[in-house]
């Protein structure tokens, strides 16, 4: 199993998994060229993406989707309501329905040699999942844009070997900020996203002997910093009443400009 982050932010989000025979794109919220030049540092072309999953149809994750399925017709998999925002988006809207594969939350699906298992997440979209992916005995997730996690997220995340996952914001970073009251009420809610210390004890709940690599990923511009998310959840996962240590896995902070090493387990 293999994982690259190719951006993550505010800005654009996707990411590449995938296996020996199977290859994967999570989201396409940046341009077609940085996804390529992205794929391009994992030996793949575009053409070699067997599917794209889309998280949600906010722009910062599809902007590049209707220029990509324009040209190579890639299989894209996402929920009705997320298919429904595609849709009614400006930039997508004159993308092939037939090219949607309709998929729910809780209901795995096969692509190549991957199976594949959307979960709902709560987010201010119409009908958002992350999704986690197995292929023989390991597994990754991509766990981002959502308000907060719960039982039924810990409970389907466990055993993995990589994840990438959200570290929003700072919540004093973002309260002493310059985001107007309603913005900042949308973040801190339960369909905003995931400050710093939420997803270390989320990290701290799902933690297993197998996880060797986190990315954390989807940080704010104006409202976090790489090595303040680093720290609170080093600090989250060395407080957490369990066996692990900061030390126990690499921590990756997933850049808005840049992809990330590749992930390899």
């Amino acid at each position: 199993m293999r994982l690259r982050n190719l951006a993550s932010g505010s800005g654009g989000n996707s990411t590449y998994a995938g296996s020996d025979k199977t290859h994967i794109l999570i989201d396409s919220g940046i341009s077609r060229k940085r996804i390529a030049e992205g794929l391009n540092g994992a030996g793949l072309e575009l053409k070699d993406i067997s599917a794209i999953l889309i998280t949600h149809e906010h722009i910062d994750h599809i902007s590049s989707l209707g220029i990509i399925e324009r040209s190579l017709a890639i299989p894209v998999y996402a929920t009705e309501g997320t298919i429904k925002g595609i849709l009614d988006n400006s930039k997508t809207c004159d993308i092939d329905r037939d090219i949607f594969h309709v998929i729910k939350a809780d209901e795995r699906f096969t692509i190549g040699d991957m199976d594949v298992t959307p979960l709902s997440v709560n987010h201010d979209a119409n009908e958002p999942v992350c999704y986690r992916m197995d292929n023989a005995d390991k597994s990754a997730a991509v766990v981002t844009d959502l308000g907060i996690y719960d039982e039924y997220l810990v409970n389907n995340l466990k055993g993995l070997d990589i994840i990438l996952a959200e570290a929003n914001h700072d919540i004093r970073m973002l309260e002493v900020g310059k985001y107007p009251y309603y913005l900042k009420q949308r973040i801190l809610g339960r369909y905003g996203h995931l400050s710093n210390e939420a997803v270390g004890k989320f990290l701290s709940d799902i933690l297993n002997d197998n996880i060797k690599e986190i990315i954390l990923g989807h940080l704010s511009r104006e409202n976090n910093l790489p090595q303040l998310a680093k720290l609170s959840v080093e600090t989250e996962i060395e407080m957490a009443d369990n066996k692990y240590k900061k030390t126990d896995f690499k921590i990756t902070v997933a850049r808005p400009d840049l992809p990330t090493e590749i992930m390899e387990v």
